[in-house]
């Protein structure tokens, strides 16, 4: 499936479990090698945390290791789950976490849990104002950071074609002050409504789309002041997401998800 062109491989491990090792992930999300796919995510039954939910989906970097969230993965898993039910509404246990997901048409929001911009939850590596992070680089500074189920840092430009998002990225993600590295975002503030956004996550990819980071940009433009509400729809190279929020920490996204095509994995 995809989501603005975030490619997912995805495996139905709830009757014939599916324990996939580094080395199979990188095969499958490989496309020279496998499927090809940004990351891999497989279905499983849910855990005690999960309890009420449909069912559970763990979410692997196409390098191997588990993350722990991706919004377009788990839109276009919310409407997986759709159309096996027939329900308009549904919970989907991730990381641990109950996210509530539904249909309006051919949109499908999930309410992405809780964020933090506490320093450190992000996590960095020592005490600072994550409103203002001192990490620069090549025509970026003054980054906002905040956590998403996963660490992202934020940068609002005046000119977004000016930088160079994969070079800068791959630097700022190796700063001391990331442990776990962060997912680097460029934002440039179109107006009131609408930000022009594009993320370089880790593992060291230049996403078409990130939900998780939409959630991120949406929070650092209004906590810095740079939007009246916390609201907007974010403009990424593979489309647009509209992102509110229920109160100052509980983001819902909302976007589309498509089909690919299915079939069966040879192991």
């Amino acid at each position: 499936m995809q989501g603005l062109k975030n490619h997912f491989a995805i495996v139905d491990g709830r009757n014939d479990p599916f324990k996939p090792t580094a080395e199979e992930i990188i095969q499958i999300c490989d496309p020279r090698t496998g499927v090809g796919a940004e990351q891999l995510l497989v279905i499983e039954p849910v855990t005690e945390a999960g309890a009420g939910a449909y069912a559970r989906v763990r979410i692997y970097n196409p390098d191997g290791p588990e993350v722990e969230a991706c919004g377009n993965a788990t839109r276009c898993i919310a409407r997986l789950f759709f159309d096996e039910t027939g329900l308009d509404e549904i919970d989907v246990e991730i990381n641990f976490e109950v996210l509530h997901c539904e249909r309006d048409g051919d949109n499908y929001s999930v309410e992405m849990g809780k964020i933090s911009d506490q320093w450190d939850k992000i996590p960095l590596a020592k005490e600072c104002d994550t409103l203002h992070v001192d990490i620069s680089d090549e025509g970026v500074s003054d980054g906002v950071a905040i956590n998403v189920a996963n660490p992202h840092l934020v940068y609002f430009v005046d000119d977004f074609d000016s930088v160079d998002l994969a070079a800068v990225g791959a630097r700022i993600q190796k700063h001391p002050m990331l442990p776990e590295s962060a997912n680097v975002g460029l934002a440039e503030i179109l107006d009131e409504d609408n930000i022009k956004f594009q993320v370089y996550e880790r593992p060291g990819v230049l996403t078409q789309a990130c939900g998780s980071g939409s959630c991120a940009v949406v929070a650092a433009a209004f906590k810095r002041g740079l939007i009246k509400t916390p609201s907007a729809n974010v403009h990424m190279p593979g489309g647009s997401l509209k992102i509110s929020y229920k109160d100052a920490v509980s983001p819902v996204m909302s976007g589309p998800a498509e089909y690919c095509y299915s079939g069966f994995l040879k192991r």
